[in-house]
């Protein structure tokens, strides 16, 4: 391989980190909020599904690409909000509404987004970052997704947010502590409840990134397990918002490396290629779970740190 292949490959992998990476990004903010508050939403895979066929439904018939993003961020917290409020009910497991919520989200996306295959809805613009090279190459590779900035200032404002407000103290010792929240005048289940509720919101986001610009239109296949990789992502990022874009870009450029081979010219062990993702969750996942030492920056209320 030449110098010149070797740099678009480069370019190829790093363009596709922000292209693929996007969703997780917003999916992973989102469960990083809900478990900061004490609760964990396994449903986010139906949560990106229906979001993502709601954005693309709202464009196409609304002829706004951003009135969809909304719309996929609205259904988003209205699936989560559902989630919350059963979870509140006595003797309800996290574990079980979640992989319920899951299959209700794939199961009214699948059938509402039937008429929705084959239309196509306006996109969600990129922003040519390279428009001062010359290179196809660059160009392509820095034509970011709108979204991904408003998702790197999301992690700030989350970051800034958890560590130096009230609000931040106030879902950190709901899941930390209930019974400290509890005792200082707080609604557990409220605080858990509108943290559910806004990191479905952001998640939704990650779903109108799906099917309003890459890949850019609606089918059943659509997220591939993303909204459940994004629970492991929340793990390796340590709960800590600056961490998740980190490890959305590490598993975007995981997912890209694939495509970027084809690009170059290199077609075999292209569907290898992109199990990547999938093999990275799972190595993730066994070198993090150990029973003789505990998982720094887990909320205690989870029970994944006991």
């Amino acid at each position: 391989m030449t110098d010149g292949a070797i740099g678009d490959l480069l370019l190829a992998v790093v363009g596709g980190a922000v292209r693929v990476g996007t969703p997780f990004l917003f999916v992973s903010l989102g469960e990083c909020l809900t478990e900061k508050s004490g609760r964990i939403n396994l449903g986010l895979e139906g949560v990106l599904v229906f979001s993502a066929m709601a954005g693309f439904g709202g464009a196409y018939l609304s002829g706004s690409p951003w009135l969809g993003v909304l719309l996929a961020g609205c259904c988003g917290a209205l699936l989560a909000l559902l989630h919350g409020l059963l979870c509140s009910l006595p003797r309800v497991s996290d574990i079980a509404t979640g992989i319920a919520l899951m299959l209700l989200g794939s199961g009214l996306a699948f059938y509402l987004g039937k008429p929705l295959i084959q239309p196509q809805a306006p996109q969600i613009p990129s922003l040519p970052l390279g428009a001062w090279s010359d290179s196809p190459a660059v160009q392509s590779a820095l034509a970011i997704n709108a979204l991904f900035p408003l998702g790197v200032a999301l992690a700030a404002l989350l970051a800034w947010g958890l560590g130096h407000t009230r609000w931040g103290l106030v879902v950190r010792m709901a899941g930390d502590s209930s019974d400290a929240a509890r005792a200082l005048g707080y609604s557990v289940n409220g605080v858990r409840i509108a943290a559910t509720t806004a990191g479905g919101f952001i998640a939704g986001l990650g779903g109108a990134s799906l099917s309003l610009y890459y890949p850019g239109s609606w089918n059943e296949g659509l997220s591939s397990g993303q909204g459940l990789i994004a629970v492991a992502l929340v793990i390796f990022a340590r709960w800590h918002p600056w961490r998740c874009l980190g490890a959305a870009l590490l598993f975007g450029g995981a997912g890209a490396v694939g495509p970027a081979l084809q690009s170059v010219g290199i077609s075999g062990g292209y569907y290898l290629f992109n199990a990547m993702p999938y093999v990275l969750t799972l190595a993730i996942l066994v070198a993090t779970c150990s029973p003789s030492r505990t998982l720094k920056g887990a909320p205690a209320e989870l029970g994944v740190s006991r």
